[in-house]
């Protein structure tokens, strides 16, 4: 695909330098443990009615980039290429892409090209963004972070500050800076945080055997693949059951999710680490960061199911306020345990907080849904995070599961089994 690069400049309010976050460390473990970029971004269609022109998207990009420090950063490398330091640049020059092109695939095309290629931490700002155009005319915009930079929140936090966009005046960006973040986690009553966090950890370690996945007898290559799992069933009878027992429907799909794996795997209690946003902490909603980290669950799940809804939701409670602490000492923490611990099973819950429903559906509703499950294999990968790692999504009137398997760890027919035997839990539950 043809393309041309226009420098784009930028200027901020504040630069300067100091040790990653949290957040960074722990995401940066990830990636180097997996191989994997962990680009975070996505396309926008313009729609042909559009007026748009390459110069807005220009002037967008020297906005948010002047905006938000965390996208103004590079970093200082050590001699095995880690970053050790942060650092934020006042004024520079980013780049827009301008591919020829106007159909999805040549957004698709620029996309991949994006996610997969790694930024270069030194030298490359964390933010990629490109215009599909024909004879300057836009038909798509390609946006993609370094996952260093932000995550999904800090994502949503950039948009949000788009309303400023176009003021004479716009009022100061909200929410904790990257290097201000840096320097609360760093202080003593950041560090008193993650001691309680991990004292946390370790007591529900203690007490968890050490085996975990037995294995698999259908290992594939390459070995991770993706199961997607689309229930309108499974969306329904979340509502339900939270409206009964007034909780989170996340907390009854995590309920339903331990049901599903001592039911295939045999394994008892349950041990996943849920993804926490952390952005209930102060001046973090609003923060352009990555702010994610695991927090520990651990569940025995015995019936009743209504119980078993109320302990999740104390446990999940206990893992959203300890899954905030320093990555360094959390690898000591595990260490001192003596002896290797499966923490392999992850949920990340991405959907949105969801309203009462007025009429709590019964029974004979929610079944009449399972006929429009659907479950298919996608993609495939060398390297993934964890074992079994599902990540929940709502889409239209489902809740969509993206699993992925290590195919060494459980077999695929294990992990279709699973998928049904989570949307049975909630079904039978309701």
């Amino acid at each position: 695909m043809d393309s041309e690069r226009v420098a784009v400049p930028f200027r901020g309010a504040g630069g300067g330098e100091g040790p990653l976050t949290w957040g960074q460390r722990e995401i940066w473990q990830t990636m180097r443990r997996t191989g994997r970029t962990l680009n975070v971004g996505g396309t926008i269609p313009v729609p042909a009615t559009a007026t748009a022109t390459v110069e807005q998207y220009e002037s967008l990009l020297s906005y948010v980039v002047s905006r938000h420090e965390a996208l103004r950063t590079r970093f200082a490398l050590d001699a095995a290429g880690d970053p050790v330091r942060q650092v934020v640049d006042a004024a520079g020059t980013v780049h827009l892409d301008v591919a020829e092109g106007h159909t999805d695939a040549d957004a698709e095309a620029l996309r991949r090209h994006y996610e997969f290629t790694p930024f270069d931490l030194a030298r490359e700002y964390p933010v990629r963004m490109g215009v599909v155009a024909r004879a300057g005319r836009p038909s798509h915009l390609v946006v993609q972070y370094s996952h260093l930079a932000v995550d999904g929140f800090g994502i949503d936090a950039i948009v949000r500050d788009l309303v400023h966009r176009d003021a004479a005046d716009p009022p100061p960006v909200s929410g904790l800076r990257p290097l201000e973040l840096a320097a609360q986690q760093g202080s003593p009553a950041g560090q008193r945080q993650s001691a309680k966090a991990l004292r946390h950890w370790k007591g529900l370690l203690a007490g968890v055997p050490v085996a975990r996945l037995a294995g698999s007898d259908d290992p594939r290559t390459p070995r991770f693949r993706e199961y997607t799992f689309r229930s309108p069933a499974l969306h329904l009878a979340l509502g339900a059951v939270a409206a009964r027992t007034r909780a989170e429907t996340g907390h009854v799909l995590l309920a339903a999710y331990a049901v599903a794996l001592e039911r295939v795997t045999g394994l008892r209690p349950v041990v996943v680490q849920v993804l926490v946003s952390n952005r209930f902490r102060p001046g973090c909603a609003d923060a352009v960061c990555h702010l994610t980290q695991p927090g520990l669950v651990v569940i025995d799940p015995s019936p009743p199911f209504d119980d078993l809804v109320a302990r999740v939701w104390r446990s999940a409670t206990a893992a959203y306020l300890h899954g905030y602490y320093d990555p360094s000492g959390h690898a000591e923490m595990l260490a001192s345990l003596g002896g290797p611990v499966d923490l392999s099973c992850f949920v990340n819950d991405r959907r949105a907080p969801a309203p009462r429903p007025g009429a709590v559906p019964g029974a004979a509703a929610v079944r009449s849904l399972l006929p429009r499950t659907t479950g298919r294999w996608e993609r495939e990968l060398p390297a993934y995070d964890g074992s079994l790692y599902v990540q929940a999504d709502t889409e239209g009137d489902a809740v969509q599961l993206g699993i992925w398997a290590d195919t060494h760890a459980i077999a695929p027919a294990d992990v279709e089994r699973f998928s049904l035997a989570l949307q049975d839990a909630a079904v039978t539950a309701v």
